[in-house]
């Protein structure tokens, strides 16, 4: 029976899509088998991200609604065979969306898989909510901005009221990516700092994600940056992530300003 992870955030434009393609990728590398699953209907960006967009034929909405059975839908991705993407739907909305048929589609994946990486679309609208429904881990991404970090505490209560454990009185369990974090920038007050963000959110540090142009190349060239540059600091930050969600104790690493090299921060557990 898979785990079922919702890559989530209040605000748009933080990496949701490259944080699940990266995290999906790092876990089939891993010998798991992954499918990462695009929610944000009327969009459709991580098709793109994966390299998939020319192979699309049938979508979540096909499925949910009946269309097309989820073995017609599922892209098997061409450079790891034990990872697996479900499209979203460019010309269709939301409101296609059934709760009993997302409910019948997750437990067909519960079933196929060992991980399911749901990508939310941003807000705390009827996608978003359907997204996090069925989640038993939730990764809420953040950029080290006001508005990012408060829209992010809207959807963290979101998460404890709206999914299905909350509802069982069930843990849900929470982690933390900081994406986009610059440490000069963050020591001139430009951003707010690591501590700053873990004080407002309260949840767990799963990684400290760098700016980076690698991330921008990767997505470009239709590739995860866990795939296309394995050795850069994005693609360390998602592997560790990844290694924490398994439950191993790994050192948490950061950018360093000085001698541009990686400082440590602390060490977690992942709960």
């Amino acid at each position: 029976m898979a785990k079922i992870i919702v890559v989530t955030s209040g605000k748009g434009g933080v990496g949701k899509t490259t944080t699940t393609a990266a995290l999906g990728a790092a876990l089939a590398q891993a010998g798991q088998n992954v499918c990462v699953v695009d929610f944000d209907v009327g969009l459709r960006n991580l098709d793109l991200i994966m390299g998939a967009e020319r192979r699309v034929v049938y979508d979540l909405i096909n499925v949910v609604q009946g269309d097309a059975k989820l073995t017609q839908a599922l892209i098997r991705d061409k450079r790891l065979d034990t990872l697996a993407l479900l499209p979203a739907s460019q010309t269709r909305d939301k409101d296609a969306l059934t709760d009993e048929g997302v409910a019948r589609v997750i437990g067909e994946l519960r079933e196929k898989f060992d991980w399911v990486i749901c990508d939310s679309p941003a807000g705390i609208e009827r996608g978003a909510t359907l997204a996090m429904r069925h989640a038993d881990i939730a990764v809420v991404v953040t950029n080290p901005e006001v508005s990012s970090v408060r829209d992010s505490d809207r959807i963290i209560g979101l998460l404890d009221s709206k999914t299905e454990r909350a509802e069982k009185g069930e843990h849900l369990e929470k982690h933390l990516i900081l994406t986009r974090y610059d440490p000069g920038r963050a020591e001139r007050g430009e951003m707010l700092k690591i501590e700053d963000v873990l004080e407002i959110l309260s949840i767990p540090l799963l990684a400290v994600v760098p700016e980076s142009e690698e991330v921008l190349k990767a997505s470009n060239l239709g590739s995860p940056v866990t795939l296309n540059a394995p050795q850069s600091a994005p693609a360390r930050a998602y592997i560790d992530a990844v290694r924490r969600l398994r439950g191993e104790t790994v050192e948490m690493i950061v950018p360093s300003e000085k001698r541009s090299l990686l400082g440590k921060l602390f060490t977690r557990r992942a709960a």
